[in-house]
């Protein structure tokens, strides 16, 4: 391959970026092969150069400005997270007109209407494949092969240890606490947990998807969010009688309203059907499910997080941008055309499933019916189990704005009759 070598700026060398270190250095000459020159890393931005003993003294460096603004550098990778500094470098290295692949959900969903902006006027790219779903190629897709179509929906699982916790509590009939525990120890689980089970790390990848999807600016403060910790072996187990498991989703859909088009973006724990093409991810894995008016129903599944499937991610934006460097262009960028509204969670139509706990008297269950009537929702399902001294009535609800679904169940907290509400979870996906 003849022309001299791109030159490379990796900002952190920790679990993705030492993997992507290792990787460039295997698959240098496939990656030569592919891009048209060879790609070489330039230096390796890291806060302690002693903890680092495999990487080569000469690449180390602490300044990390200094590396990306470098005349000999051409590309620039960040996998060191976070907002800040990770925000001031990617803006030095497109003002000294170098492309950037990232894999920075928060800083991406916090900003990247700006960092987009920021890269169209340098003429270079911004990539972040791994940002989204680790090894699972997503956004591209969502970007470029779908940009023809109109989406719908996007529905996924895209978060590991959630799934994981989850996956357990079905398989096993343990509680949070205990599924926790052992996500923990086997390492799908951070320390402190709660990025993910409070649901932050997949409101960060929905606000991601739903301005791909909807070509509309979406935060991740405009996004729904709910974590698991709530979730008890009690709701799993009310999911399994009717014939469905409960999954945290990030849920991105357009909805038609009165005053027109909005974008609905929020992730909570929800029941969905057995038969579902999302109930069956296990363990630590990853789906995203996408509908399209032309191109119908996309499933997207694979391993969404870890060193080696993130890197594989990180190296595929980078042989992108570098293609596009050897050929002087920059690849398509995202659109924000849309300018949709972010529907607020109360105006969004979603479904409820339902458990009360209730004195086992005449006329419960039409003091209950009535309540729900009185605020405009509609039940389609509803099932008593016991008798005596207590019974439980098992309540699921048609589609309807969910501020009115949640003034139902306030109301239905404060009726003599109901003991107690046992269980509130959303359901989607039934007919």
């Amino acid at each position: 391959m003849s022309g001299a070598p791109l030159r490379v700026a990796l900002l952190g060398c920790g679990t993705v970026g030492s993997a992507v270190l290792r990787l460039l250095a295997e698959q240098a000459g496939d990656i030569t092969a592919r891009v048209g020159r060879p790609v070489e890393v330039a230096g390796v931005a890291v806060r302690r150069p002693d903890r680092h003993p495999g990487v080569p003294a000469e690449l180390l460096t602490t300044d990390a400005h200094a590396l990306v603004t470098r005349d000999d550098v051409d590309l620039v990778v960040e996998v060191i997270g976070g907002i800040d500094p990770a925000r001031e470098l990617m803006l030095a290295a497109f003002s000294a007109g170098k492309s950037v692949v990232s894999a920075n959900k928060a800083l991406l969903a916090d900003d990247g209407v700006a960092l987009h902006a920021a890269a169209a006027e340098a003429g270079v790219d911004l990539y972040y494949e791994a940002a989204v779903a680790g090894a699972i190629p997503l956004l591209r897709p969502l970007r470029e092969s779908l940009a023809g179509d109109q989406l719908t929906r996007v529905v996924g699982i895209v978060n590991g240890t959630t799934n994981y916790i989850l996956s357990r509590m079905a398989e096993t009939g343990a509680g949070f606490a205990e599924a926790l525990a052992e996500a923990t120890e086997l390492g799908y689980a951070e320390a402190d947990p709660t990025a993910d089970v409070d649901g932050f790390d997949a409101a960060a990848k929905a606000a991601i998807l739903a301005s791909l999807a909807f070509h509309t600016p979406v935060t991740a403060a405009d996004v729904h969010r709910e974590g698991i910790a709530a979730v008890s072996a009690t709701d799993v187990a009310r999911a399994a009688e009717i014939g469905c498991t409960v999954k945290l989703l990030a849920i991105c859909e357009k909805v038609e309203g009165e005053r027109g088009a909005s974008v609905a973006v929020r992730v909570h724990p929800a029941m969905i059907p057995t038969s579902h093409p999302l109930a069956s991810v296990g363990g630590a894995f990853n789906a995203v499910f996408v509908e399209a008016e032309a191109a119908g129903q996309l499933m997207f599944y694979g391993q969404g997080a870890g060193g080696e499937p993130t890197a594989s991610a990180v190296l595929g934006d980078l042989v992108a941008v570098a293609r596009n460097r050897v050929a002087g262009v920059a690849g398509p960028g995202t659109t924000a055309y849309a300018g949709l509204p972010v529907a607020p969670m109360a105006d969004t139509p979603t479904r409820y499933h339902v458990s009360l706990d209730v004195a086992d008297v005449p006329g419960v269950l039409a003091q209950v019916a009535q309540e729900f009537a009185a605020h405009d929702v509609s039940i389609s399902t509803v099932r008593q189990d016991g008798a005596g001294e207590a019974a439980t009535l098992v309540i699921v609800t048609h589609r309807a704005p969910d501020s009115a679904l949640s003034a139902t169940i306030s109301r239905l907290r404060e009726m003599p009759a109901v003991r107690a509400v046992t269980s509130v979870l959303r359901v989607e996906g039934l007919a």
